[in-house]
């Protein structure tokens, strides 16, 4: 019988998705007190049956599942796509099969999907200001539950919203759309690897303020995600990561908050930003405006301005974001502020470092953290600079560690870059290694080979990670070569040596790769 669109209850769509399990497991699921919280049921061949809530499963019964139960479930859903999911007409549900080696339905996965209403009043004022969103989440927390109610609030606000529904979980398995999504439009997706197509389709052919897209999960989909964002249509998507960070460092999804690239700074720009030359930076402006982390259904964490955000992480900070808590009044209340004061501009960083001349005359007090004051002392001597030592940290121009300590972050040396003192960290604690240092410190340009070479080779190790690709460095020496190889090693990738001497040299690459040949 059809069933018009308006009808539909949510005690129908559960109905709907009993009717198509055989009548013992049916019946078993009727039984249960807590019908109304289950999440999924659980077929797999020759297991019981489960059920699954938020934080428990129970067997519903002590008959392992055979073929012919998965048949009978097979039988009552619609035909399973190229992504292994069916659905069942004019239902939020989402079957999900499991098949065997020959293609053959060995388990299915069928989850309860519900159109919660009222879930994003925790989130209403972002949705409303038109900045695009990225929500974060582990699976089962609601992402694409709380994405069906933005697409429902704008589109009763009269926006013009296209959905692009790659596998039916949004508005449901049926060509009429479920009413979830209010009177936004939904794009159906033929193949899960045609998302990035239908999104550019969306947008040329449907004229939307709004699109909004389920699962953004590869290289495709990002580029076209970025597309759509730079012709001035707003975003509202979900991402697979649980955090920022996950995002961040993700190589395919990066792009989505700006991407990250690897800078070579000038002497006097490390030091004023007092880090290594090789530093980490915001590629592109991020796709998303705003990045929100779903903790669960009644709490999350919101990262209003990404560019910000991206920019203090890359530059070793720990954003605070804004947390907000829904209360069981209904009440939302805001837990903690967004700390902005952790996210200096570098302008701000900049100034804080500008010496006059009459500054400059005076000695460099240089701090030893880690390392020997006699060897600085003979290094100074060495270079004839005009610098000398410090007795506290928080007298020093510039503070001398070693890398190691600096990796484990000391609570003093966080507390001596908070206060914006440069901090040059050295590999092991000899005066060539210091001179290097000095040299740098006073831009003195000579740097002998062997720290040239390990530069070069710390870049390269910076590229390949970004980029994937493969990088050969300069011809050195064997015993210079055996250090590259050992700092390709210490980032775990590997390298090779190549090509005869002279112009012997090394190949730093992923494992992924096949190295060339001697």
């Amino acid at each position: 019988m059809a069933i018009r669109v308006h009808s539909i209850s949510p005690s129908w769509e559960l109905s709907q998705l009993l009717d198509i399990f055989p009548l013992t497991i049916r019946q078993a699921l009727v039984r249960l007190r807590n019908l109304e919280d289950i999440i999924e049921v659980v077929l797999d061949l020759g297991r019981p049956p489960e059920a699954r809530f938020e934080h428990d499963f129970i067997y519903l019964t002590d008959v392992p599942i055979g073929h012919e139960d998965i048949a009978h479930v097979c039988s009552r859903v619609s035909p399973f796509g190229a992504d292994n999911r069916a659905g069942i007409e004019q239902t939020l549900h989402r079957i999900s099969a499991i098949r065997n080696r020959t293609g053959k339905i060995v388990g299915l996965t069928c989850r309860v999907g519900r159109a919660v209403y009222g879930t994003i009043d925790i989130l209403l004022d972002v949705l409303r200001s038109g900045s695009s969103m990225c929500l974060l989440g582990k699976p089962g927390v609601g992402k694409t539950t709380m994405l069906r109610e933005c697409a429902r609030v704008l589109s009763e606000e009269r926006k013009r919203v296209v959905i692009v529904d790659s596998s039916n979980e949004i508005a449901g398995d049926s060509d009429i759309p479920h009413p979830g999504i209010g009177m936004a439009r939904r794009m159906q997706v033929a193949d899960p690897a045609l998302q990035h197509a239908v999104m550019i389709e969306a947008v040329e052919n449907h004229m939307p303020e709004i699109i909004v897209i389920d699962e953004i999960g590869t290289e495709a989909e990002a580029a076209a995600a970025r597309t759509i964002a730079e012709r001035g249509v707003t975003l509202i998507g979900t991402a697979h990561g649980q955090t920022l960070q996950n995002l961040l460092m993700n190589p395919t999804l990066s792009d989505l908050v700006g991407g990250v690239s690897a800078v070579t700074l000038s002497d006097e720009e490390a030091r004023r930003r007092g880090t290594r030359k090789t530093v980490l930076e915001r590629k592109a402006p991020p796709t998303f405006d705003v990045v929100i982390e779903i903790h669960d259904r009644d709490r999350l964490a919101i990262h209003k301005n990404v560019a910000d955000v991206i920019d203090a992480l890359l530059r070793g900070y720990q954003p605070q974001p804004e947390v907000r808590q829904r209360q069981p009044s209904g009440e939302v209340t805001v837990v903690q502020e967004a700390d902005t004061e952790s996210m200096p501009r570098l302008s701000e960083a900049y100034d804080h470092h500008d010496h006059d001349g009459e500054e400059r005359e005076r000695p460099l007090s240089i701090f030893p953290y880690g390392i020997s004051r006699n060897k600085i002392e003979r290094a100074i001597t060495n270079l004839r600079v005009n610098a000398a030592m410090a007795r506290n940290w928080d007298d020093a121009d510039v503070v001398l560690t070693l890398k190691t300590l600096e990796r484990k972050e000391q609570p003093k040396l966080k507390q001596i870059a908070s206060d914006n003192v440069p901090i040059y960290s050295i590999k092991t604690n000899t005066t060539t290694q210091i001179q290097a240092a000095l040299r740098d410190v006073f831009n003195l340009g000579s740097i002998d080979n062997e720290e040239i070479a390990l530069r070069e080779a710390e870049e390269a190790v910076y590229q390949v990670m970004l980029n994937n690709n493969a990088i050969e460095l300069s011809p050195q020496t064997s015993y210079i070569r055996r250090m590259q190889h050992q700092l390709a090693e210490r980032y775990r990738l590997q390298s090779r040596s190549t090509g005869l001497e002279p112009n012997r040299r090394v190949r730093i690459y992923k494992t992924t790769e096949t190295p060339l040949s001697s």
